[in-house]
């Protein structure tokens, strides 16, 4: 027993120097790469970030860009529809004064008179 114990006790030593010793070398090894690529994974992320920001700023200015111009068609379009209201009462005005005009002028006609049979036989 004194012998398997001896052993054991040699691996866990062996293990635990061993373990030691291999953490303390790959820190020193591994801390400063690790300490860049957590770097440039950080900026990496950063500039997803931003690139999204980017790409999320382009849509908004584009989107108010389509809709300033929609409202500028809209003021387009609001002012011609007036402007064809105004012309639309113009021409009904004009065409009553045509009206008028036309039934005076068949009214002062004989030949447009209205011929009533009756009234000539008394």
């Amino acid at each position: 027993m004194d012998g398997s114990r001896q052993e054991e006790k040699e691996d866990s030593t062996f293990t635990s120097i061993s373990l030691v010793d291999d953490i303390e070398h790959s820190s020193r090894i591994w801390h400063p790469r690790l300490k860049r690529l957590l770097s440039k994974m950080m900026n990496a992320d950063m500039d997803a970030v931003d690139a999204e920001n980017q790409v999320e700023l382009e849509e908004k200015t584009r989107l108010i860009n389509q809709v300033l111009e929609l409202q500028h068609t809209l003021e387009d379009l609001s002012a011609r529809v007036d402007a064809v209201k105004e012309e639309n009462l113009k021409l009904k005005s004009e065409n009553q004064v045509l009206g008028q005009y036309i039934e005076n002028l068949m009214s002062a006609s004989s030949v447009f008179q209205t011929t009533d049979t009756k009234s000539k036989r008394k």
